[in-house]
């Protein structure tokens, strides 16, 4: 697939290239690599859809999705008649994200690369939006200035970052209290607060927009079964498992099992959680 957007001169790195991870960018997309983040995101593709019917994209507004997964946010805003250029870390992920625009014959540019050094040119697209993705990188401050370069004076950036108050905070806190992050790595979920926000965009931003919304997770098993599942596929849950011994392991699950079953809304044997999200539209100077 080809793309319009102007590129960077430095290429982005993928697979087989010379370029070298430093260690905390090798163990982000260890994470997102292992397991298998489609079978989640599956979970809240609904949820998606409706972010991007927001935000009224316009027939070929340019749009990059960063840490685009398997394409919850390319493929609808696509739809909309966006030209669309999806980026992630993990090329297991933008495999999946290519099936999946080809199954609708939608046009879109899938790239393995890292939300912290985005191969495009200064002010190459119109929207850059991001769905529980940007959050994850390990330098807030570089993935934080890439988005703002990569949009152009007068685009928005749209952000989708959990707060640390909803269910999947929790679900993050309570996976960080058995198995902690390296040190000086900040909490994802500051990306969830008004306050970083401003602290990371504000400055070059004419203006920030906060909502908080809530996202559906619908899956057909019950919590237990939607833990086992996450523990095979959502890669900062089978990660964690992976550092702890059989007690851990117990306790972890034990925890998380009681947190998807206190917040089930289903009674039908399956399981229905709602989420909170910081909705952030940012206007970059």
């Amino acid at each position: 697939m080809t793309s319009s957007t102007e590129k960077a001169a430095v290429p982005n790195p993928a697979p087989g290239s010379d370029f070298q991870p430093d260690p905390l960018t090798q163990r982000v997309q260890a994470t997102w690599t292992s397991g298998d983040f489609g079978r989640i995101a599956e979970g809240y593709e609904r949820g998606a859809a409706e972010f991007i019917a927001r935000l009224g994209l316009g027939a070929g507004e340019t749009v990059l999705d960063v840490a685009c997964g398997t394409g919850n946010l390319s493929l609808p805003a696509a739809r909309a008649g966006a030209s669309v250029t999806g980026i992630d870390i993990a090329p297991n992920l933008i495999a999946q994200a290519e099936t999946n625009a080809a199954s609708e014959g939608l046009r879109i540019a899938f790239e393995v690369g890292d939300a912290e050094r985005l191969p495009y040119s200064d002010g190459a697209f119109q929207t850059v939006v991001t769905m529980f993705g940007a959050m994850f990188a390990a330098r807030p401050e570089r993935a934080s200035a890439e988005l703002l370069r990569a949009t152009r004076s007068g685009g928005r950036i749209v952000m989708a970052n959990w707060t640390p108050t909803g269910f999947v905070g929790e679900m993050l806190k309570t996976t960080v209290r058995f198995a902690p992050a390296p040190a000086g790595i900040p909490s994802p979920l500051l990306w969830g607060t008004e306050e970083a926000v401003r602290e990371r965009l504000g400055p070059a931003t004419k203006s920030l927009a906060f909502a908080r919304r809530l996202i559906t997770f619908e899956y057909p098993m019950g919590p237990g079964e939607v833990v086992d599942y996450f523990r095979l596929w959502y890669g900062p849950t089978l990660r964690a498992f992976g550092t702890l011994d059989e007690t851990g392991r117990e306790g972890l699950r034990r925890e998380l099992e009681r947190l998807w079953t206190d917040h089930n809304l289903a009674t039908d044997g399956t399981t229905r959680v709602v989420s909170e999200y910081l909705e952030v539209v940012a206007d970059v100077k």
